[in-house]
């Protein structure tokens, strides 16, 4: 397979990123994810999964767009296309949260980070063609947009994640910055890897803990290298990243979540503060705002399904004969060792406890709607640091 004559599902070319031939060398399976060869495999998703949940796994997420922003009341203005508190973002923080149309339609989540000169945002991989653009046509010309495309993402994610990051001495660039094990859970810093810049964020999407790294394209695979020398480290598909974070109750943009859906009816509320609930002003706003003081008529939740078969993507989920839903994540969880899901649901289903079945094969499985997330979180929040 010949990356530079492999077609995508678009007639577009299925594009390599830097660490390419590093995930080839090692034995990776490659797949077409988002217009990009990505490894989905080495070992075996199983393997990778219980590798990560216990030791540290390395991943490579370098199709999702990393974006800098700067310029006069960027925060204000990022508060038009954001219903997160952006100027309450403290230099060093990061906060999630989502990108809207003007019927409160979900366009994507991200991630948001304040580096005190600029903010740093990430978007999905999918998306961040139509995120530039979006961004592009609602801020005013003031604001600088850049895109790093000729940087890399590389998240390693794990227990002992923080034991191998730190054992590689990054040198934090500014004057009050601590080491990497100083960082807390939605907290990033800069720092210097024999004189290589990296910017380092203590956040993932697995539900364990660990660090989401933003490295220039030809310093990538030196740290991928010196990342996987260490005996606690491996390189993980991402066939394990997506059953990591179905395990964690983290919706996946394009499957849980697209512009059909609502924050609030999707379990994102959090993301939208006290400020920014009451004075509104962001794209959305009015549905946001109603969908608060109202229960929404179809809400995400998880779900347990009996036996071994699990249920994918466009699943139809039944209360009794009725249907009343749609699964949109699903698969076997290796931690429980059982089939779980993510749905959508109408009212009145939603409920834990409450018993339903899911169409599967022909067959009806029964399935019980349970909180989320399924595996808990291993986040080091601030007070409790390694």
């Amino acid at each position: 397979m010949s990356d530079d004559t492999a077609i995508g599902p678009d007639d577009l070319p299925i594009l390599p990123l830097p660490l390419d031939g590093w995930h080839r060398a090692r034995g990776g399976r490659m797949v077409d994810f988002a217009g990009y060869w990505l490894p989905v495999q080495y070992d075996g998703i199983m393997a990778e999964h219980l590798w990560t949940r216990e030791s540290a796994g390395l991943f490579d997420v370098s199709h999702m767009g990393q974006l800098k922003l700067n310029g006069p009341d960027a925060a204000a203005e990022l508060e038009r296309l954001l219903p997160g508190d952006i100027l309450g973002l403290k230099p060093g923080k990061i906060r999630y949260s989502l990108f809207l149309d003007e019927d409160g339609g979900i366009l994507d989540d991200l991630m948001v980070t304040n580096l005190g000169d600029h903010y740093f945002l990430i978007v999905n991989g999918a998306c961040k063609w139509d995120d530039i653009a979006h961004l592009r046509e609602h801020l005013p010309d003031e604001i600088d947009l850049n895109h790093l495309d000729e940087h890399a993402l590389l998240a390693l994610q794990g227990p002992k994640a923080v034991v191998a990051l730190s054992r590689l001495g990054l040198v934090p660039v500014l004057p009050e910055g601590g080491s990497v094990a100083d960082l807390a859970f939605m907290e990033a810093a800069p720092y210097l890897w024999d004189g290589r810049p990296l910017g380092v964020s203590r956040s993932g999407y697995t539900g364990e803990d660990g660090y989401e790294i933003s490295v220039r394209a030809e310093d990538a695979e030196a740290l991928a290298n010196a990342l996987t020398e260490q005996s606690e480290v491996k390189p993980i598909g991402l066939g394990a990243r997506d059953s990591l974070r179905l395990e964690a109750g983290l919706p996946l943009y394009g499957h849980d979540l697209h512009p059909g859906v609502s924050v609030i009816a999707a379990g994102l509320g959090f993301a939208i503060s006290k400020r920014r609930r009451t004075e509104g002003g962001f794209m959305g706003a009015e549905r946001v705002q109603a969908e608060l003081a109202e229960t929404p008529s179809e809400t995400r939740v998880g779900l347990t399904i009996e036996g071994r078969l699990p249920a994918r993507e466009g699943a139809i989920i039944y209360a009794g004969d009725t249907a009343v839903g749609t699964v949109t994540s699903g698969g076997f969880s290796p931690s429980l060792g059982r089939p779980i899901a993510m749905g959508w649901v109408a009212e009145g289903h939603a409920e834990p406890g409450t018993a339903l079945s899911i169409e599967v094969r022909g067959k009806r499985l029964g399935a019980t709607v349970v909180a989320m997330p399924f595996v808990p979180h291993h986040y080091v929040r601030k007070g409790a640091k390694a």
